[in-house]
């Protein structure tokens, strides 16, 4: 560090903490800071300012830090994306100080302090939560899970995968609601709890302390500062029925119309979860249906899924284990190391619909059966409205989603392959299917505009299909709390609320 930086240390840590313990609004922050300006420039760059202030958290190209933690991402296409830093983090205060020192060197570096955050580094295309030549805040080291001493409540921190989580929960006999596979991050699943601000102030958000922005986070995405813990109620939960059952594509029929008739009850289960796929294998060009079903009580083969488990199977692992087996047991359908697309789309529920959908797949996959190594599936996921209308209850959401919407379900395309030279060739048959599904959809009164953030591919919008209303309301609230937009322009990765 040199004298000069030095000099000007004291002085910036001094107005960060003056900052943190005295602001009155959360939008307000040391942005305005002369040390502070006086010390970046001294810098010359946001990744060498960073560098003088958290010592040994900052590393460049070709140090084990750094390669560790770009190898660490799930799909090659964020693999290829090379930040000039990656800032890793250990505590919620080098975050606050990141946000402060690259929101203002936004401003004294126009252009060359653009950054991204990553949890688990799940989401596939590349920028999501990877950014070339800027700075990458690596949360993986915050991966704290603690539960409350009376088991009520967990806080949780965002660099945990799931499978972290749900080890120790496991012991306690407890859980909370989370992801489904083990490998995914925890902070890009999950948002709400303590956040880092533009401003580089960290605010504890909750349904009274900051309303509008408690809402605004579930559902907004990266769109408003970082979250470094979350705060989950628990609820007693001990081991359960699940696993996989395989079924020939000759049954398919029978499982769209099983599929609608559970969707649809009347009297849905609310133990009940289902994942229903339909596996594409290139090199015999055929299908095979694989179901993940779960029953979150120790009892096998419930009525409620009577309907799929009397068909033929080919292969079964239903057991009774706890949430951390099943959670890796689906992981290991998602393996890491190869070219990853998700696509999405939600319908009104209809067997109809499903085959249509299906029909569509088996024309546009074709194409794609040359592709060396293709892996290519269909998932269908229940969206009843015991779930849609459980939100309000609870304090609302941003997604836009309410039982007046009917039952629905959710549609994942999933592909993975080996080479960038068959990028193009796969997104243009997958944009094919979801336009087809689409149009298919629209004429027959089964198209619903809401689409899974988590799984939704690039070209998509899943923030304008929460409606204009909801739109507007988030692009208030990003303009209270982030008024120099910082988490719109400068962090580009994710989906924008402009976008």
């Amino acid at each position: 560090m040199t004298t000069a930086a030095l000099a000007l240390l004291p002085l910036l840590l001094t107005a960060c903490h003056a900052t943190a313990v005295s602001s009155s609004t959360a939008a307000a922050g040391p942005m305005s800071t002369s040390a502070a300006t006086a010390f970046l420039k001294t810098g010359k760059t946001c990744c060498a300012a960073l560098k003088l202030v958290l010592p040994g958290k900052v590393s460049y190209p070709d140090t084990t830090p750094y390669n560790s933690s770009i190898a660490s991402y799930w799909s090659v296409q964020e693999e290829t994306v090379h930040p000039t830093c990656v800032v890793s983090a250990t505590t919620s205060q080098d975050v606050a100080l990141s946000v402060f020192i690259l929101t203002l060197g936004g401003q004294i570096f126009p252009g060359q302090c653009d950054f991204a955050v990553r949890s688990g580094g799940h989401t596939p295309f590349a920028g999501a939560a990877n950014i070339q030549q800027g700075i990458t805040i690596d949360l993986s080291a915050l991966n704290q899970v603690t539960p409350s001493a009376d088991l009520s409540t967990v806080t949780v921190g965002p660099g945990n995968r799931w499978t972290q989580v749900y080890l120790k929960l496991d012991a306690l006999d407890i859980a909370i609601g989370g992801g489904r596979v083990g490998i995914v991050g925890v902070g890009g699943l999950t948002l709400g709890g303590g956040v880092v601000l533009a401003s580089g102030l960290t605010v504890n958000v909750t349904q009274t302390s900051f309303p509008d922005l408690w809402v605004a986070l579930k559902g907004g995405s990266n769109n408003f500062g970082i979250v470094t813990a979350f705060e989950s109620t628990a609820f007693q939960q001990g081991k359960f029925w699940g696993g996989f059952i395989g079924n020939s594509i000759a049954t398919k029929d029978a499982q769209f119309a099983a599929f609608e008739a559970l969707n649809g009850s009347p009297n849905y289960d609310p133990y009940a979860a289902l994942i229903n796929s339909y596996v594409f294998t290139a090199a015999t060009n055929s299908w095979y249906i694989a179901n993940n079903i779960e029953y979150t009580k120790p009892q096998a083969y419930p009525p409620f899924f009577a309907n799929f488990t009397s068909l033929p199977q080919t292969f079964s692992t239903m057991r009774i284990s706890n949430l951390t087996d099943f959670t890796i047991e689906l992981a290991a359908s998602n393996p890491d190391g190869r070219r990853q697309l998700f696509v999405t789309g939600t319908y009104g529920n209809s067997a109809k619909m499903m085959s249509e959908i299906f029909n569509i797949a088996n024309t546009t996959v074709q194409a794609l059966i040359g592709v060396p190594n293709i892996a290519y599936s269909l998932s269908f996921q229940p969206e009843p409205t015991i779930i849609t209308s459980k939100a309000a209850s609870r304090g609302g959401n941003s997604l836009g989603l309410s039982a007046a919407d009917g039952n629905l379900f959710n549609l994942l395309l999933t592909v993975s392959w080996d080479t960038q030279a068959d990028d193009a060739l796969i997104t243009t048959q997958a944009k094919a299917l979801f336009d087809q599904a689409e149009t298919y959809a629209k004429q027959m009164g089964l198209y619903n505009k809401y689409l899974y953030l988590n799984y939704a591919a690039p070209w998509q919008d899943p923030i304008a299909g929460y409606g204009a209303a909801i739109v507007a309301q988030l692009k208030a609230v990003s303009k209270k709390y982030d008024p120099l937009g910082v988490f719109q322009t400068q962090v580009p990765g994710g989906f924008k609320l402009n976008q």
